[in-house]
């Protein structure tokens, strides 16, 4: 894994492929490089491609108290952009990747060729509970990330709010391979960012009102049972110039994984729209 230096933090990230205008893949809160990881050969095939660990997950830096916040974040990853050597890029950012990811756009226009807003919002998260994200991050503090990990895959199963597409993915996965990604994730993952970027993410003002702003091309994803973000991502649709709406049959908040084939032929399209080259295939998650 290279590693960055930005503003004295390394930044880590995974690099493929050669040739073209780069395209950057940025994880969501709790996540990591490899959530992306089973689409990498078929993305890499044409382009070079780059998937950051964000500040205080995976490899990356974690960041002093007080510093969790979605500006700071999204500072970061703008300069690392420069540093890694992939601006202008074509930069696709996941549910809190996502968030980031219009800041760039917004504060850094020359940096961005092309955006993808997958499962994402301009808006703050107002349905996250704060009685439990507390409960959740007391636990990341105290007992460790493995123990949250743990916690969370004993109560996945009566979970009312756990989509059926990310149970097919298990299933599909086996449940050995599926909770080892799952706590691999979170294990790698600041305690302390994950109480923080929780309250970010239920706190940050709206920037809905910035839309219209936004001047590159962009393509809004979103997974057809991913609830929470079906009107979010309708609204970035409408309100950014010329943005397009791709709704992912099967698929919830992680439609890479969960719905594959049809997250890769919308990128495929968008990248060629773009003048990047399509993709050769669509490879299964991995």
């Amino acid at each position: 894994m290279q590693t960055t230096l930005v503003d004295g933090l390394e930044i880590a990230h995974e690099e493929f492929g050669h040739g073209g205008e780069p395209l950057v893949l940025v994880h969501g809160y709790t996540g990591y490089w490899k959530d992306f990881e089973g689409q990498i050969p078929a993305l890499a095939q044409r382009r070079r491609v780059l998937v950051p660990d964000l500040p205080g997950h995976g490899a990356s830096a974690r960041l002093p108290v007080g510093q969790y916040r979605l500006d700071r974040m999204a500072e970061l990853m703008a300069e690392w952009l420069v540093a890694a050597n992939a601006a202008p890029c074509h930069l696709l950012g996941h549910s809190m990747g996502g968030m980031l990811t219009l800041r760039i756009a917004l504060e850094h226009p020359d940096r961005v060729a092309s955006l993808v807003l997958m499962d994402t919002t301009a808006q703050r998260l107002g349905w996250i509970r704060a009685d439990l994200l507390e409960a959740a991050a007391h636990i990341a503090r105290d007992a460790g990330m493995a123990t949250l990990a743990q916690i969370l895959r004993a109560r996945s199963n009566d979970d009312p709010e756990r989509s059926q597409a990310d149970r097919h993915v298990e299933e599909e996965w086996g449940p050995e391979r599926f909770w080892r990604w799952r706590a691999e994730r979170l294990e790698a993952m600041d305690p302390e960012a994950y109480g923080a970027l929780g309250r970010a993410l239920a706190e940050t003002p709206s920037i809905e009102d910035r839309l219209g702003e936004i001047a590159c091309p962009t393509l809004v994803m979103v997974g057809s049972e991913d609830e929470p973000f079906l009107a979010p991502s309708e609204v970035l649709a409408t309100e950014i110039p010329g943005a397009v709406l791709a709704t992912l049959p099967g698929a919830a908040h992680q439609p890479q994984n969960e719905s594959p084939e049809a997250w890769l032929e919308a990128l495929e399209l968008h990248l060629e729209r773009e003048g990047t080259g399509g993709l050769k295939s669509a490879t299964r998650a991995g």
